[in-house]
């Protein structure tokens, strides 16, 4: 009975210990070990982390920062709406902060609340008028919502602003494709597939509008080459396989990509309905 107590007193000290030792942790100490965390990719013990160096010193002029961390650190677990909460704190403190504002805006357009996301982006270029990611993002959203003009006029000012740029250019050369017009469209993706090699977003690009202008075997090959060349490939790059496998009459393998873009999250009805042309 003595020596049971005798455990139980040693395992009352070591919590007690381990307590006051995490209780002993500094401000500092939490924020480094939220990037070590990091490092590893272990999210979960970034946030609590972070949280932690918050409680600790609720009134830090720096915690805008770490409320813009927390926030992209719970988008990584897939918490957007917690996400969302952090990066609405952290602008509260910081409201014209040009990271907080544009990790806000790709919420938003991660969270499909396009007018919030275009709201950000408005907020965003009128306190950096030339900010070419807020121009490029937001013409990508007009082009979604099908204001092709105002895509236009962003793509436009990219262009002219900056002579070299690579996001004015490919989103003009999508702004095209959308609105029907692909031999311009193949144009410049041509000459940026020349210019960009390794770049496999303007393959995947260019190969959905070889699928649109039935070339079905150019389109399989950019995308050979994109599937090569991707370690996670998504949901939209798997339908849009599928599709091109459907067009050529490979039923049962374009069947395959078609459930695995449901897996990975793509509309289901969507999905369900080119299933049914598969069989």
């Amino acid at each position: 009975m003595k020596r049971n107590m005798k455990k139980i007193c040693i395992l009352i000290f070591s919590f007690t210990l381990c307590g006051q030792l995490l209780y002993a942790q500094t401000y500092e100490e939490m924020v480094k070990k939220s990037y070590e965390y990091s490092d590893i990719s272990d999210w979960p013990a970034a946030e609590e982390c972070l949280k932690a160096a918050m409680r600790l010193e609720p009134a830090n002029r720096l915690n805008f920062a770490l409320l813009t961390n927390l926030g992209t650190i719970q988008r990584r677990q897939g918490k957007l709406e917690n996400a969302l909460i952090s990066y609405s704190a952290a602008l509260a403190q910081r409201p014209q902060d040009e990271l907080i504002l544009l990790n806000r805006a790709e919420l938003y357009t991660e969270m499909d609340e396009t007018e919030k996301a275009i709201y950000d982006y408005n907020t965003l270029i009128v306190n950096y008028p030339t900010h070419e990611q807020a121009h490029y993002n937001r013409g990508l959203l007009y082009i979604k919502t099908g204001e092709y003009l105002l895509a236009q006029t962003d793509f436009e000012f990219i262009i002219e602003t900056y002579k070299d740029t690579f996001l004015g250019r490919f989103g003009y050369a999508i702004l095209e494709k959308a609105r029907g017009d692909y031999n311009e469209s193949e144009t410049v993706f041509n000459y940026l597939a020349d210019k960009y090699p390794d770049n496999m977003r303007i393959l995947e690009e260019r190969a959905e509008l070889y699928f649109l202008t039935k070339r079905n075997g150019r389109a399989m090959s950019d995308l050979n080459k994109v599937f090569a060349a991707t370690t996670e490939p998504s949901a939209e790059l798997y339908m849009l396989r599928g599709r091109v496998k459907l067009a050529q009459f490979e039923k049962e393998p374009a069947a395959v990509d078609f459930k695995r873009a449901r897996d990975l999250g793509y509309d289901k009805e969507t999905v369900d309905r080119l299933l049914k042309e598969s069989f």
